[in-house]
């Protein structure tokens, strides 16, 4: 027995001493202790965590060639192979840092998304169509966020001291031409696609993408779409027209049709207006989408949509009794665009597309007829690589053909440009760590109209804080003038900005500020003599790219839906000081779509008791500068302050059906937007003006939006 007993003393003496004991010490890469990292043998059970220190020890039995494996959250993993032997075993080990995109810092220099994902949003998009005054335009809503300016008389998108020009629209990554609806001198225009088929968007105030060009102040990139959530029928009936889209959903495909019809002439005919209409602007539009996932990583779209409508109105003339001119305007337009995406294998990316976009403007000034054509195709190819989580790399192929004629029908006289344009760009993203990431783009073209050949580099950087973050942005962007104007002499050169961008973005506990100074350098704007009032009148000459200018100020943004319960409000104010020298202008002015300062409050709130949101809105600015003749100078006018009261309230007497009712300044302000002056004095040598402003005081608007589908929750509220 005894020696038995000892037997087994010296069996366990020899297993015990068969066992190899591993230590260490875990470490970041700056060699900062890492505490709860997990060490153990790949493939086992034998482990432990590292401790406050980050050391940490344990034995294991295995024998021979072994895998430790180290991992934390954060940190890439790290596997070392060890030698189990018996012998004590060291393992000091630095880990690298992991990107987690979920959580590292973006890019929001310039930048305002409107989503559900991104975690850099400051709206989504039922935001956008939800905002009282926007009256469901997508532009209009963007008129609320910093960096813009209301141009009442307009209607369009002006950024940070730009024209309207300067923005450019793309859908899917392929630019839209023309996607403003046609209208005459004063009379404001809107959007033309409907805010329903987008699933969220991209605009940027400078600073932008390589991927984007020839937009000197900014970029708009709205993507539709992929699949709906079900099958449904939308019935809308307005106070100014109405329309039925039908939505078939599948699992791997979707199709979409609708068909609207527009006319403001009852609504104009009850309300009194302050424009001389002879016919109220009408319209219609149809258009079908498909959607069909391909293969098991891809995504191919469809998309068209084609319109019609026109107007027919009188529009005084400074010093002339009457009437004034009849302006008639007849519009057909078509758009339509197919693109696709793919993930391919070894951690590519494909996506890309071809657009076409067809304007044409029947228009006839008093008693003389006037075409004008103007055609955009737009074909894309990107890959982007990622090689690594830290590093990802783009490149892209672009094809442009651009052309535009005017026709005098009645002399028979004809003009025309085509300019076909090649770009490429590359893009490289790198990020340093979670906290740091650099994006560096490089964009070429080439026209041949112009027969030029240009570079534009841009640059932008974000630096994460324990509370908001930092980004600064600069880049190169250049420009070619409108084909309205190229069209008289086919070889002018670009225009082109510098940008620079200085911005703090915070969001936490569902409120969000957002701080942004920007510097905008313009070389080589158009200027020319005569006069542009006109389709018939483009009688320029001298055209020449002399023209220089600047635009430079701050925005500020702030929205919180956590301070007043159950409410939504966010606050917007913008500074801006521009002056260039441009069109027609002799010095640098201030433009007359640049007022300096620009601000708005949007509130929404839903009443469950009353089962209804409601909503108001104000938008405000300081006014507008204008030319008067009658004083020395350029520009030396400015227009008492602008100023608009919205309100909106929505009713859901049952989940799917929705009444809807909003009116635009409501308090009756009126806007003046500038002045028109006689070309010629009077016999006291004074030149006589006339105001422009609304088209009527308020605008009222009535909806019934009806839903039909087996989800009886289903409704239109993102329609409104």
């Amino acid at each position: 027995m005894k020696n038995l007993l000892t037997a087994l003393i010296l069996l366990f003496a020899m297993a015990a001493g068969a066992q190899t004991q591993i230590t260490g010490k875990v470490t970041d890469r700056k060699g900062v202790s890492v505490p709860g990292a997990n060490v153990y043998i790949k493939g086992t059970y034998d482990g432990t965590s590292s401790d406050a220190e980050g050391n940490f020890l344990f034995s294991t039995n295995e024998k021979g060639k072994q895998v430790l494996t180290i991992q934390s959250i954060g940190f890439k993993v790290v596997e070392n192979e060890i030698d189990c032997s018996g012998q004590p075993v060291v393992m000091n080990t630095s880990l690298s840092e992991s990107i987690n995109l979920l959580t590292a810092v973006t890019i929001t220099a310039g930048a305002m998304e409107a989503s559900d994902k991104s975690k850099a949003v400051v709206l989504k998009p039922l935001d956008i169509v939800t905002t009282s005054g926007a009256m469901g335009d997508i532009t209009a809503a963007f008129l609320t966020l910093p960096g813009t300016s209301t141009v009442g008389n307009d209607g369009r998108l002006f950024v940070r001291g730009g024209d309207a020009s300067e923005t450019a629209i793309f859908i899917d990554g392929l630019q839209v031409g023309n996607a403003f609806g046609s209208t005459v001198s004063n009379v404001p225009t809107r959007t033309r696609f409907s805010p329903n088929l987008f699933k969220g968007s991209f605009f940027s105030t400078g600073g932008y993408s390589a991927e984007f060009g020839q937009a000197l102040s900014s970029a708009l990139s709205l993507n539709t779409i992929d699949l709906p959530l079900r099958s449904q029928g939308d019935l809308s009936i307005m106070s100014v027209g109405g329309g039925y889209t039908q939505t078939l959903a599948g699992k791997n495909n979707a199709l979409t049709a609708s068909a609207n019809y527009f006319n403001l002439a009852p609504y104009q005919g009850l309300v009194k207006q302050k424009f001389d209409w002879e016919k109220s602007p009408s319209g219609w539009d149809t258009e079908v989408s498909l959607r069909q996932k391909w293969g098991k990583a891809g995504f191919i779209k469809a998309y068209v949509h084609t319109e019609g409508g026109g107007m027919t109105i009188w529009q005084k003339v400074a010093g002339q009794d009457g009437r004034g001119q009849r302006v008639e305007l007849s519009n057909r337009y078509s758009y339509g665009n197919l693109s696709f995406r793919q993930v391919g294998k070894n951690d590519w990316f494909f996506s890309g597309g071809i657009a076409f976009s067809h304007n044409r403007d029947a228009i006839s000034l008093d008693t003389t007829p006037v075409r004008q054509v103007t055609q955009l195709v737009h074909s894309k190819f990107v890959a982007t690589k990622d090689f690594s989580p830290q590093f990802s790399l783009k490149n892209g192929l672009e094809w442009y053909v651009k052309s535009y004629s005017e026709a005098l029908i009645i002399d028979n006289k004809k003009r025309d440009i085509t300019d076909n344009q090649f770009n490429h760009f590359i893009e490289a993203t790198y990020y340093f760590s979670n906290r740091l990431i650099a994006v560096a783009g490089l964009r070429s073209g080439y026209s041949t109209a112009a027969n030029l050949y240009w570079l534009t580099p841009r640059v932008s950087v974000a630096y994460k804080l324990n509370r908001g973050q930092f980004s600064i942005a600069a880049g190169r962007f250049r420009q070619l003038p409108d084909e309205k104007l190229r069209v008289l002499q086919n070889d002018l050169k670009n225009t082109e900005a510098t940008h620079y961008i200085l911005n703090y973005f915070l969001a936490n506990y569902n409120r969000t500020f957002r701080a942004e100074s920007f510097y905008k350098i313009y070389h080589n704007l158009l200027t020319y003599k005569g006069e542009i009032g006109n389709p018939q009148g483009i009688a320029l000459h001298d055209l020449t790219l002399s023209g220089s200018g600047y635009a430079r100020g701050a925005d500020f943004f702030y929205r919180d839906k956590t301070t007043l319960k159950g409410t939504d409000f966010w606050v917007t104010y913008s500074f801006v000081d521009s002056k260039r020298k441009f069109a027609t202008y002799e010095t640098k002015v201030q433009p007359s779509f640049a007022p300096k300062h620009n601000g708005s409050v949007v509130v929404k709130r839903f009443v469950s008791t009353l089962k209804s949101q409601l909503g108001s809105s104000w938008s405000w600015n300081s006014g507008y500068p204008f030319n008067n003749p009658n004083l020395p100078g350029e520009m030396q006018g400015k227009t008492k302050m602008y100023s608009d009261l919205s309100v909106s309230w929505s009713y859901l007497p049952r989940p799917n059906i929705i009444l809807h009712a909003a009116c635009s300044n409501i308090l009756g302000t009126s806007n003046v937007f500038g002045y028109k002056y006689a070309s010629q004095p009077d016999e006291t040598g004074t030149f006589a003006s006339l105001p422009v402003g609304q088209g009527a005081k308020r605008f009222a608007f009535i909806g019934l939006f009806i839903t039909l589908s087996k989800d009886k929750n289903a409704n239109q509220l993102n329609n409104l």
